[in-house]
């Protein structure tokens, strides 16, 4: 288990991050369109996934503005904002601002990408949604870089997560 903090007050995750090195676990994760997608539709690709509690808060909405802004310029790349958010919830977000460079997955049927990697907030006022990661892939699946940011409030670390692109 991971200790993150919400206000200051420390919370509780599931377990521990994935190692850098190791592989991505395959997921199954539903878009906004309500299709199912997996680790395969991504093949090939760098990725950056973005998780997050929830589009509605001000943090992970920034968080996820500021990955569209620059994901439009990374070669080979696609940034995934991941959360426990309704695919509606998500679509209605990304259409108001007009985000379409970064691809929003939703966790939202039974948690077990934030399980698998454990990064699930199992106590305190989050209980059940994620907490504030960056993990980072190459074209082959391998972790290259991974954040849990300590204060679910603040902003994960871009210019890292970027830089291990």
């Amino acid at each position: 288990m991971a200790v993150v903090t919400l206000g200051g007050n420390p919370i509780n995750t599931s377990g521990e991050l994935p190692k850098v090195g190791s592989k991505l676990v395959d997921f199954k994760l539903v878009q906004n369109d309500l299709s199912v997608a997996s680790l395969s539709n991504f093949t090939g690709k760098k990725l950056v996934l973005n998780i997050f509690p929830s589009i509605d808060t001000g943090t992970c909405a920034k968080s996820v503005r500021t990955f569209n802004e620059t994901a439009s310029n990374l070669a080979n790349t696609t940034v995934l904002c991941i959360s426990r958010d309704l695919p509606f919830a998500q679509k209605r977000f990304c259409g108001a601002e007009g985000i379409e460079n970064v691809i929003n997955l939703s966790d939202f049927q039974d948690g077990n990408f934030g399980k698998n990697n454990g990064l699930d907030i199992v106590d305190g006022p989050l209980a059940g949604l994620h907490s504030r990661v960056i993990i980072v892939a190459d074209e082959n699946g391998t972790i290259t870089h991974t954040e849990q940011v300590g204060e679910i409030a603040d902003e994960p670390n871009y210019e890292a997560a970027l830089a291990a692109l």
